[in-house]
C-alpha cells in the first residue's frame, strides 16, 4: 500500500510540475521534484531512479489509469502537456464512477479498525467529500452486517500482524467448556470469519486448533520460539466445511429435502458450493451437498426449522431428530 500512495503522490508531483509553464522540465528535474514531495509527504529520503519516472511518464500517457496525459518531450530533453491547461486531476468522473466508488468506500469503512486501512482514513474521507459534492444526497445505501460490541475485535490487528511477520503467540484462552482461562503457545495461520465472528486457526502441540477471538483475553509476542509457517491455502482448507470447523473426517454426501416457500431462497443462497439441485417434488426441493458434518452444519438444519428435512445420512437424520423432540419437550 506504501508503495502505491509514492506512485500517486509522484503522479501528482509530475503533474503540478508539468503545469507550470513558467519552467521548462527535464527529467532531473522531475525527478528532484518528486523526491521532495515525497520527502514532505512521508518523512522519507526515496531514491528515485530515471527509470521510475520514465514509467511513471509513460503510464500517465496510457489508458490505464485513465489519465491518457498528453506528455509530450520538445528540444530532445523537456517534457510538457502538450495541450493547453490538461491536468489529470481534471478527468470528468461518470455517474457509475461516482455509484462504485461510493459502495467502495462504505465497504472499506467496516474495516476502520484493522490498520491494514488505517493509512486509507484520510484517503477514505477525501474520497467521500468529492464523492458526496456531486450527489444530491450523502445517505448510504450499503450496509454491511456488523456488530462492533462483540469481543475479540481488537485482536484482529495483532494476530494479523503476528502471521504476516511469521511470529509465534502466547493466548490468554478460555473456551465455553473450560472453567478458567489458560496460556497456550500457538503458530498463527489463518484468520477466519464466519457469520459475523471471527477466528484463528493455528498450530499448537503440532496439531490444528480454531480459537474463537471472542474467547480470548490476551495476546503477546512469544520471541523465544521459531515460528513454523504451514503456508495454509485457506479456500482449500476450508473447502469442505460450513463455517470454521475442520475436522480430520472425510466429508459425507447430505441429501436434504427443502419446502416450497423456501426453496428459492436456498436455490439463491447455496449452503455450500458443492450443493445440486437432485430434483422436484410436489412440494419443495431435494438438494445435496458433500461437507464435513460440524457444529455450524448442524445450527443451519436448525435455523431452517420446520422448513427442512434431512434425508442422508440416517446417522445425521437422527440426531436432528433427537435435537428436535428436545427442543419440542422444553415447550411441554
Amino acid at each position: 500500500m506504501a508503495s502505491n500512495k509514492n506512485a500517486l503522490i509522484r503522479y501528482k508531483t509530475i503533474d503540478q510540475c508539468l503545469r507550470n509553464t513558467m519552467k521548462r522540465w527535464t527529467l532531473n528535474d522531475l525527478i528532484d521534484a518528486c523526491s521532495d514531495a515525497l520527502y514532505e509527504y512521508e518523512g522519507k529520503d526515496v531514491y528515485i531512479s530515471k527509470r521510475t519516472i520514465q514509467l511513471d511518464i509513460q503510464l500517465m500517457r496510457s489508458d490505464k489509469l485513465g489519465y491518457n496525459a498528453p506528455i509530450e518531450v520538445y528540444e530532445r530533453k523537456y517534457y510538457r502537456y502538450a495541450e493547453e491547461g490538461y491536468s489529470i486531476m481534471n478527468i470528468p468522473v461518470t455517474d457509475n464512477d461516482v455509484k462504485i466508488i461510493n459502495e467502495s468506500i462504505q465497504v472499506l469503512r467496516q474495516f476502520k479498525d484493522f490498520s491494514l486501512f488505517k493509512e486509507m482514513d484520510g484517503v477514505l474521507q477525501r474520497l467521500e467529500d468529492s464523492v458526496y459534492a456531486s450527489q444530491k444526497t450523502n445517505r448510504p445505501i450499503i450496509h454491511l452486517d456488523k456488530n462492533e460490541q462483540l469481543k475479540g475485535l481488537e485482536y484482529i490487528d495483532p494476530i494479523y500482524k503476528a502471521i504476516q511477520n511469521k511470529k509465534v503467540l502466547t493466548i490468554t484462552y478460555q473456551s465455553f467448556k473450560a472453567h478458567k482461562a489458560s496460556d497456550m503457545t500457538v503458530h498463527p495461520q489463518l484468520l477466519k470469519e464466519y457469520n459475523n465472528r471471527w477466528f484463528l486457526l493455528a498450530t499448537h502441540k503440532k496439531q490444528y486448533i480454531t480459537l474463537a477471538l471472542d474467547r480470548i483475553s490476551n495476546i503477546f509476542s512469544n520471541e523465544k520460539m521459531e515460528y513454523n509457517d504451514l503456508a495454509i491455502d485457506g479456500d482449500l482448507y476450508y473447502k469442505d466445511v460450513i463455517g470454521a470447523t475442520v475436522s480430520n473426517t472425510r466429508p459425507q454426501r447430505i441429501q436434504f429435502w427443502i419446502d416450497k416457500k423456501n426453496a428459492p431462497y436456498v436455490i439463491t443462497k447455496p449452503f455450500h458450493k458443492s450443493q445440486r439441485l437432485i430434483k422436484h417434488t410436489d412440494d419443495g426441493v431435494i438438494f445435496n451437498i458433500l461437507v464435513q458434518i460440524n457444529y455450524e452444519l448442524e445450527r443451519m438444519i436448525l435455523g431452517f426449522g420446520d422448513a427442512i428435512e434431512i434425508q442422508k445420512p440416517e446417522k445425521l437424520r437422527n440426531r436432528m431428530i433427537t435435537k428436535l423432540q428436545n427442543a419440542v419437550s422444553r415447550y411441554s
